[in-house]
């Protein structure tokens, strides 16, 4: 009787786990760093967008948008865009300009100059998103 058994031993089985393993642990942080590269990238994009239009609308009506709600409200934007760090559009923190003799007399509320992320993590070069 000759019989042949064929399969795998179990040396061979945990020296492929190790490798599975190995392969993953170079894997996952490379996976990680490439992911927060992009919300980063998605993060800026947003940013010079509504900076943009932000101007837009100044130079378009000759005063600042009262929020980034009335960019939405005259079709400067569709939606209010997700901050990528905080997963929200309700985050974004608004820098409105000061309160002059012109705007009291005009009756006008300051409106919006700057946006901001509202998250308070640090970006990849070392600076807080909320900075940039």
């Amino acid at each position: 009787m000759n019989t042949t058994r064929s399969g795998f031993t179990l040396i061979e089985l945990i020296i492929v786990l190790a490798i599975i393993g190995i392969l993953l642990g170079l894997a996952i942080p490379q996976y990680q760093t490439a992911a927060r590269r992009a919300r980063e990238a998605v993060l800026k994009e947003n940013l010079f967008i509504l900076r943009k239009l932000i101007n837009q609308y100044h130079l378009d009506k000759g005063k600042y948008p009262p929020s980034l709600q009335a960019l939405v409200e005259e079709g400067y934007l569709r939606t209010i865009p997700i901050d990528p760090m905080t997963k929200s559009s309700e985050t974004w923190v608004e820098v409105r300009e000061e309160f002059t003799e012109e705007l009291i007399q005009a009756g006008l509320q300051p409106g919006v100059v700057d946006v901001f992320s509202g998250s308070k993590e640090i970006g990849l070069d070392g600076t807080p998103y909320n900075t940039w």
